[in-house]
Parts: structure tokens; C-alpha cells; sequence
């Protein structure tokens, strides 16, 4: 019996032996990869889906946020973007940090994507004059450059310095102004959930005093209205902040903002309601137009950029733009 199923193998794989070392040899092309990654036109995830506020209002139409496809740069698809559109080779090193590995990237961003949401909920809460009280907040490191001198790990949690509570970028920033080049500072931090002391040198740039790291905030806080934020493992980065403070506030409000539109856009955002650059706004835009988008938000630093690629590609959108949560919100209110 064994002997004739040995038979039948060997038989296949001599018959056959040219398809399987094909085989063989597609699939090792696919999980090599190489330094580069691709860009391409990714899509809109409808916040309805994902944000619920207790006893929200509805909306008539649609609240999305836009999103980038990146796809590793194995060797087929680095091929195919020679030849399908708006699919373009960018090098690893280009969305990476010099002491970060692709993976690492990707776990800041998850971290991003959480500061992103708290600052959606406190921005959307207060400019809807709604309670929300911040009971704590995390200090997370999220970059170290190679020039800082420091036994500081990405992902520990600053929580103070010299003794000095840190609440905020600013706060750390404030202490590092009153030392010299030179000094040595002593941070407090939280590392696999013990506390410890590390130390990190103060030096001199043309910008002023650095010490050569940065911290993502995220925070706790409690709300009368329940807020639900659901995202995918897949997800990552803080660019989805401004449309999630918007939905929140859609849902908070009264009035509809939508006014039965379908609204499209990309944006990071602060605990003030400040909106922030992004990256990739070509591809959202070419997404956005996909998904019949008929606003299309983004920050000021991105308009030109989006004003050019609709002009380029003869897309009928509207595009609007603002600093601040509350100047959108108001031109939002002011579409027909």
C-alpha cells in the first residue's frame, strides 16, 4: 500500500516537476521582500460603521474617512506598479525611521491611531459643549533619534522628569528650555509596567534645546454620553482624527452636517480641535473620487496639493479646508 502511494507521488512529481518548480519559485518571489514599498489608492470606511455616540442623532448621508493602500515591496507587485496606475515604489527608509524596523513603524502608528481617537472625543465633546472630564493621561515614546544620548526604549511611558510631572509635549519641552547644553535630565518611566529611572542629555541644535525624543499623549476620560470606537487590526496612524472628531460631533448636535452628502476626508487632530498635515493625500483624494465622494476635507498644508490632483484628473469635488475643527464644522454648515 505504501509502496504504491510512494509510486503515485514520484510519478506526479516527475510528470509534473516544471509546474511545481514554477510554483516554487512564485511563491519565493512573493515573500521576498525588498526596500521599497507601494503606494496606491486606497478607499473610505464609512464612520457610521465604526463610531456610535449614546443617544446620537443621525445623519442623512455619509461621515468617511479616507485611507492609503501600502503594500510590501515584494517582487511581483513592485512589477505590477510599473504598469497599473497611481501604484508608486517608495523606499522603506522613506516611511521609517533610521533605528525603526517596518514593524516598529506600525506599532507607533497604533499608538498614534489611539492619541488620534482620544483627541477626536475631547475636541468633538467640548466644541458640542458636552461634559468630558480627562482623568489621566500616558506619555509613550514613539522616536528616539540616532544623536540622543539616553538609555530611554521606544514605548516607555515618561512620567515625570527632574521630579516634574509631564502632562504634555509642551510641558517636556518647557523643562528641557530651562537647562543647558549639556545637562543631564532624569525621567521617571514605566517600562513593561515597572518604574525606573533613565537618564537623557540635553544638547544644542539650531532649533534650541533637544534631547532627541518624542512622546505620543493618549488619555483617559470620562463622558455622560458613551462614546464606541471600533478599528481593525489592519489599522494604524493618526490621519482618521478629524473625521472621527466630526462624526462624534454629527452625532452630538442636532443639526445634520452631511446635509445628505457623501464627505470624505483625512486629518490628524489635537485635544484643542487642531488640524494636522498628513501624508498620502493624493491617494485618499483618488480614493475619495472612487467612492463617489462629493466633499473631500483635508488639512491646509495639503490643500495645494489636493486642489492640484482634482484639477489634474478634471474631478468635480469640493474640496474645503481649515486649522481647526470648528472652522470646518462651520463651512460644513454652510454648503447647500
Amino acid at each position: 500500500m505504501i509502496n504504491k502511494l510512494y509510486e503515485k507521488i514520484k510519478r506526479f512529481i516527475v510528470d509534473n516537476y516544471k509546474f511545481l518548480i514554477a510554483l516554487l519559485v512564485i511563491n519565493l518571489l512573493f515573500w521576498v521582500q525588498l526596500p521599497y514599498v507601494i503606494y496606491a489608492p486606497g478607499g473610505a470606511i464609512d464612520l457610521s460603521d465604526r463610531i456610535s455616540v449614546e443617544d446620537g442623532y443621525e445623519s442623512d448621508g455619509k461621515l468617511q474617512m479616507a485611507y492609503v493602500t501600502m503594500v510590501k515591496g515584494s517582487i511581483p507587485f513592485l512589477l505590477a506598479s510599473y504598469i497599473i496606475p497611481n501604484w508608486d515604489i517608495v523606499p522603506k527608509s522613506d516611511v521609517t525611521y533610521d533605528n525603526e524596523t517596518l514593524e516598529q513603524t506600525i506599532q507607533m502608528d497604533k499608538i498614534d491611531l489611539q492619541a488620534s481617537q482620544d483627541c477626536a472625543v475631547i475636541s468633538a465633546f467640548n466644541l458640542a459643549n458636552e461634559e468630558i472630564e480627562i482623568t489621566d493621561y500616558h506619555n509613550t515614546v514613539t522616536y528616539i533619534a540616532d544623536e540622543a544620548q539616553t538609555d530611554l526604549e521606544l514605548l516607555d511611558e515618561i512620567i515625570s522628569v527632574d521630579d516634574k510631572k509631564v502632562e504634555s509635549i509642551d510641558d517636556y519641552k518647557e523643562i528641557v528650555n530651562d537647562h543647558q547644553e549639556g545637562d543631564i535630565l532624569t525621567l521617571k518611566v514605566k517600562r513593561d509596567e515597572k518604574e525606573q529611572e533613565v537618564k537623557i542629555k540635553v544638547y544644542n541644535t539650531e532649533y534650541g534645546l533637544k534631547t532627541g525624543i518624542m512622546f505620543t499623549t493618549t488619555y483617559d476620560y470620562e463622558t455622560k454620553k458613551e462614546v464606541k470606537l471600533k478599528t481593525k487590526s489592519s489599522e494604524s496612524g493618526p490621519s482618521g482624527g478629524l473625521m472621527s472628531a466630526l462624526s462624534i460631533y454629527d452625532a452630538l448636535v442636532e443639526e445634520d452636517l452631511t446635509k445628505g452628502k457623501n464627505i470624505i476626508g483625512t486629518g490628524t487632530i489635537d485635544e484643542f480641535g487642531n488640524i494636522g498635515q498628513i501624508g498620502g493625500v493624493k491617494y485618499k483624494l483618488i480614493g475619495a473620487v472612487k467612492n463617489d465622494a462629493e466633499v473631500f476635507i483635508v488639512p491646509e498644508e495639503n490643500y495645494e496639493e489636493a486642489k492640484k490632483v482634482a484639477t489634474e484628473n478634471n474631478y468635480d469635488i469640493i474640496i474645503i479646508t481649515d486649522k481647526n475643527l470648528s472652522g470646518i464644522v462651520s463651512q460644513l454648515k454652510a454648503l447647500s
